[in-house]
């Protein structure tokens, strides 16, 4: 039996939303919004302004990615039309005044020459920089409520950066193996479709992953020299050491939770705190031993997530806590992300 197939038809942008400024920028800064926006960009985005004052002019949204630990500005510029060189100017101009580092620019239509603008762009900048351009498109089937969509036209080329690092600085064999430690892990949280979503792969003997709390994130760790591979909540800064405190106050739940090994790290004089669990006596250069390593680490960040993401969004802002009414524990004695 043929199955029944609707017809897809595509709708007029201002069909849905008649104002730029007044329809599609609220709507776009919405959660609805920004879902769809992190699903087409693969990132994670907290929104902090909308028609940011920039100089003489207002950029249409400002975020902040929480899926990376630094403080990693976000640029949104949209036009419910063709793309001009008015945008292109602002968009370079709010960047330069917000120090943004991901630049995204959405449109109904890209002209080539502001696509190839674009893939420039990505091609002179470092890494540290990312410009995104993308199309917004409206569909819907058999009269259904039309349902929007995001082409992305233009986007850093990470497969030329790669090369060009690896041309400027030779990797390390050890560098090596981590990349492709990390690579199968995240090949095994995107087949578990897990909560927790990992980013860009690198060689480096840590992977931050995001809690949804910009100053805190999870962080799985693999140690060749002593031999352990952690699975870590951790947060930063003036902040971090009253979160840190907090916390403390849910000691009980939390090592009912996690089970009587979990280390609670504040790190004094440090900027970073952490409460960390670790599997000792495993060597993450012996790749026989990556199936069981992996595997407990996938257990242990999601449980970490579970956990602490509700803790998370419970925490202060830190200001005005001395942190002084909690004892300092530190069960472990291991600081920072150590060197291999």
């Amino acid at each position: 039996m043929t199955p029944k197939l609707g017809k897809m038809q595509r709708v007029n942008v201002r069909d849905a939303w008649l104002n730029e400024a007044q329809h599609f920028t609220p709507w776009l800064a919405s959660e609805v919004g920004i879902e769809l926006l992190q699903d087409a960009l693969d990132v994670d985005l907290e929104v902090h302004a909308t028609e940011k004052s920039v100089g003489g002019f207002k950029a249409d949204i400002l975020a902040k990615r929480t899926d990376t630990t630094d403080d990693h500005w976000v640029l949104i510029e949209n036009q419910l039309e063709r793309t001009d060189h008015r945008h292109l100017g602002q968009l370079l101009t709010y960047a330069a005044g917000l120090d943004a580092a991901t630049i995204v620019w959405v449109a109904e239509r890209f002209d080539e020459q502001h696509r190839a603008a674009l893939d420039w762009l990505n091609e002179i900048t470092s890494d540290k920089f990312e410009f995104f351009g993308l199309e917004i498109e409206l569909w819907q089937i058999d009269g259904s409520p039309p349902a929007p969509m995001f082409n992305v036209v233009a986007q850093p080329n990470e497969w030329s950066r790669e090369v060009k690092q690896k041309a400027e600085s030779a990797t390390s064999d050890l560098k090596q193996q981590q990349q492709r430690f990390w690579a199968d892990l995240k090949a095994r949280l995107d087949e578990k479709k897990s909560k927790i979503r990992s980013r860009k792969v690198r060689p480096q003997h840590w992977a931050d992953y995001s809690i949804g709390k910009h100053g805190a994130w999870l962080t799985a760790t693999i140690n060749s020299q002593k031999k352990w591979v952690s699975a870590e909540f951790n947060f930063r800064g003036p902040a971090g050491k009253v979160w840190f405190d907090e916390l403390l106050a849910s000691r009980a739940e939390v090592d009912a939770a996690l089970g009587p090994d979990v280390a609670w790290q504040r790190l004094e004089g440090r900027q970073q705190s952490r409460i960390a669990l670790y599997r000792k006596n495993t060597d993450p250069t012996n790749e026989a031993e990556w199936p069981i390593q992996q595997s407990w680490l996938i257990e242990k960040l999601e449980l970490l997530y579970q956990v602490f993401g509700p803790l998370a969004a419970k925490l202060s802002d830190g200001n005005g806590a001395t942190g002084a009414e909690y004892p300092y524990v530190d069960s472990a004695g291991i600081e920072g992300h150590e060197a291999l």
